[in-house]
């Protein structure tokens, strides 16, 4: 949920008749959540979005949970994964999930996808580490860089365009709504003083995309719902949409444009926090000042997550807490079990004043899983690493990316 926003033509009111050139009605549409008390948008198509031509045979499209590995601390190492498939689908690998939401890589190498795509149950949240290129929706484009959070919403039929060049994305699948979070705004929805981004940040929809709309034919939109690709094909194109408004449509905003929260001794990780949803939420570690007490301790101090599972996604920069861990790397330290900074970091960091690092953490709070697309992944030495004089492998990129 981000703010109002309105693009192209739209009626004075709702409901009410809305012709197209040729005297037509435009066919209204409502997008929306919660039955019909969350948000939502009211869209007008020159095409009832109802015409289904086509039902095709679902594909199983779901990663597979291991649940019976021992309780222990993860590295996924996953930089030397340049490609990870073809197009934007096929190059998904799920990492980690539970029943509120999974973590993916995607690496595609096809520059354009060649059917339409909606997910039915889920918001996604597209992390960009590597790679340009422009978000298309019924309800406009968005462009995207580097650094970028592109949040898509359930059901919203999109696109992905991207630039050439190398595409890395982490990819957060949400079964609950994506939020900015309740503490950063006030009971208008505006985002408060205190909250490290504020409207100015998030960037709608700007402009619309209208297809060849008059001619028929046949587009494949590929719906993921239950475990399975579902592939209906429509008699026009979903990109019929000549207005729009409402609350309910893709953003982005950028990792770049968080202004971290910084005090006289460590701040705790909420601080960090960017999103929230049901059981979990996504933060942004971002360059910042170190603590300012004169005897201060920049490095996390350990602790036990009781409750949450926390997942650090690495982007770039050298974090100073952890010793062998490579950019585009995932480490997972579960609940039941304390973590903290590796040997001599704690000393390491004495002094220090700032920090350049980025990175994506996923706090969750019920159990997470690894999946079987994971294994080739492990660090086999990673849960041995607090021992003292262990020496790690050495991170396979140390400087940091753009």
């Amino acid at each position: 949920m981000a703010y109002y926003h309105r693009l192209g033509q739209i009626p004075r009111k709702r409901h009410t008749q809305f012709r197209q050139p040729d005297g037509t009605l435009y066919a209204e549409q409502l997008v929306g959540t919660l039955g019909f008390h969350g948000v939502s948008s009211l869209l007008y198509h020159q095409h009832p979005p109802t015409e289904i031509q086509k039902v095709g045979t679902p594909e199983p499209y779901s990663p597979k949970l291991l649940k019976d590995r021992p309780l222990e601390p993860s590295h996924l190492r996953t930089l030397g994964q340049v490609s990870t498939g073809g197009d934007y689908l096929q190059a998904r690998q799920t990492l980690l999930g539970n029943a509120d939401v999974t973590m993916s890589i995607c690496n595609p190498t096809e520059k354009r996808m060649q059917y339409y795509y909606k997910n039915a149950l889920a918001d996604e949240v597209i992390f960009v580490h590597e790679g340009r290129g422009e978000l298309w929706s019924q309800m406009g484009k968005v462009a995207f860089e580097p650094g970028d959070y592109i949040v898509i919403p359930r059901t919203i039929i999109h696109q992905l365009h991207f630039e050439d060049g190398p595409v890395r994305l982490l990819i957060i699948e949400s079964f609950s709504p994506v939020e900015t979070c309740r503490r950063y705004r006030n009971h208008f929805g505006q985002l408060l003083e205190h909250s490290p981004y504020c409207e100015r940040d998030i960037r709608p929809p700007s402009e619309l995309i209208t297809d060849d709309v008059q001619e028929s034919g046949e587009y494949l939109v590929k719906i993921k719902k239950e475990g399975q690709l579902h592939h209906l094909t429509y008699g026009h194109s979903p990109f019929d949409v000549v207005g729009w408004d409402g609350y309910f449509y893709p953003y982005a905003t950028s990792i770049h444009d968080f202004e971290p929260i910084t005090g006289r001794l460590h701040q705790p990780p909420p601080v960090h926090q960017h999103f929230e949803a049901n059981n979990f939420v996504i933060c942004s570690f971002v360059p910042r000042l170190f603590d300012y007490h004169p005897l201060s301790i920049p490095a996390p101090y350990n602790h036990s997550n009781v409750d949450s599972d926390e997942v650090l996604y690495y982007v770039a920069g050298n974090f100073m807490s952890r010793k062998g861990v490579d950019l585009a790397s995932f480490t997972w330290h579960p609940s039941g079990i304390p973590h903290g900074p590796h040997p001599g970091t704690v000393e390491a960091s004495l002094g220090k004043k700032e920090t350049h690092e980025l990175a994506v953490m996923v706090d969750t709070f019920r159990p997470l899983y690894l999946t079987e697309a994971a294994l080739p992944y492990i660090d086999p030495r990673y849960p041995m690493s607090w021992q003292p004089g262990f020496v790690p492998d050495p991170p396979r990129a140390a400087d940091m990316m753009d």
